[in-house]
């Protein structure tokens, strides 16, 4: 199943909603498995995981360096290696996993954090890819990716615009211009008031790219706005169910919850409508409440047309209000009675 992220940059393109499973399989294959089967028919067009090998995204050494060191952070106290060892989805469940997705209708894709995986991820035919933002300045890895001229979402938490530039220069050179950038807050769980929703504009307008939305918060209003700033993918962390506590868990929606993110992004998207559409469908149906001009005074042929007979007035079936001024002085063709809607073919003109 192929996907063209370029279409996302058009503001009539419905919503695509990627479920991230992350950590969040806690090293069950059957949960992750009833990830996809859940988020499949709650929502989701897509189920990402990650793809890593913890000895190559960090070293296997516990020291001050390597330990996370962090009070606000959930997990404050951790060893990187640990912390990988924990969070890893096993390279052998990939296959059954991209099978589980193909089977219920939806794309799985996955975020790759060194090359060992992209080489893994690249045998198994991977449909496209994510940078994520611990990633987004790793360049020589991004090449590799933006070469393979597959879809590419890339996060943009923690990047200054500099490396967003070098990143953007990367796919360009590489002629592959089917690249998203999500906009992202790194706090696990993140706050509203670090949202920052207003650079959305300013990436869509830097890049000329579809801009997406990676979602850590904890309600759904940073999303529900950010329809109304043109995004169209938006990017969840998603667990099967409150029980199971994982590294992930305090900042993932469960299965319910997911649905009910899902439904209120289409419910936004579907009250913006469309730019040539002022009036709905719906609405017609009231415009006999709109004013009209109406003849107020029985009148015979050859009166003048004057304020005393006719009038500005509802309902909405005469001549409208913008041609009386035009319509004052001139002459009836025939007489009328009181409460008849005026037209032109009695007016001689």
């Amino acid at each position: 199943m192929k996907f063209n992220l370029q279409k996302f940059k058009n503001s009539n393109t419905k919503p695509f909603f990627i479920a991230e499973m992350s950590s969040n399989h806690k090293q069950s294959l059957q949960r992750a498995l009833k990830i996809i089967d859940q988020v499949a028919k709650n929502g989701a067009d897509a189920i990402k995981i990650q793809t890593f090998i913890p000895n190559e995204i960090t070293l296997n050494i516990k020291n001050k360096y390597f330990k996370i060191n962090d009070k606000n952070s959930l997990w404050n106290g951790k060893y990187l290696i640990d912390l990988y060892e924990e969070a890893k989805t096993p390279l052998d469940w990939h296959e059954k996993i991209f099978n589980r997705a193909k089977k219920n209708g939806i794309i799985c894709f996955s975020s790759v954090f060194d090359d060992l995986s992209f080489e893994f991820l690249e045998k198994l035919n991977v449909p496209a890819y994510k940078i994520a933002s611990f990633e987004n300045n790793h360049f020589p890895l991004i090449e590799k990716v933006a070469q393979t001229n597959k879809p590419v979402i890339i996060s943009t938490g923690l990047a200054e615009y500099d490396d967003l530039d070098e990143l953007v220069k990367i796919f360009k050179k590489n002629n592959n211009n089917n690249f998203c950038l999500l906009k992202c807050t790194s706090n696990y769980p993140a706050k509203l008031s670090d949202a920052n929703l207003s650079t959305i504009t300013f990436l869509k307008e830097k890049y000329k790219c579809a801009i997406g939305l990676s979602d850590h918060t904890l309600e759904n209003i940073a999303a529900i706005t950010s329809i109304g700033l043109g995004v169209r993918i938006f990017e969840k962390h998603v667990k099967l169910n409150n029980k199971v506590k994982t590294l992930d868990s305090k900042f993932s929606l469960n299965i319910n919850d997911f649905k009910k993110y899902t439904d209120s992004i289409k419910s936004a998207y579907v009250a913006i409508g469309k730019k040539s559409q002022l009036i709905s469908k719906n609405e017609k149906n009231s415009l006999m409440f709109k004013r009209s001009i109406f003849i107020s005074k029985d009148v015979n042929k050859n009166d003048k047309i004057n304020k005393n007979n006719i009038k500005i007035i509802r309902p909405n079936n005469g001549l409208h209000p913008k041609f009386y001024k035009q319509v004052i002085g001139k002459k009836f063709q025939s007489k009328q009675k009181k409460g008849t809607p005026l037209n032109f073919k009695m007016i001689k003109l």
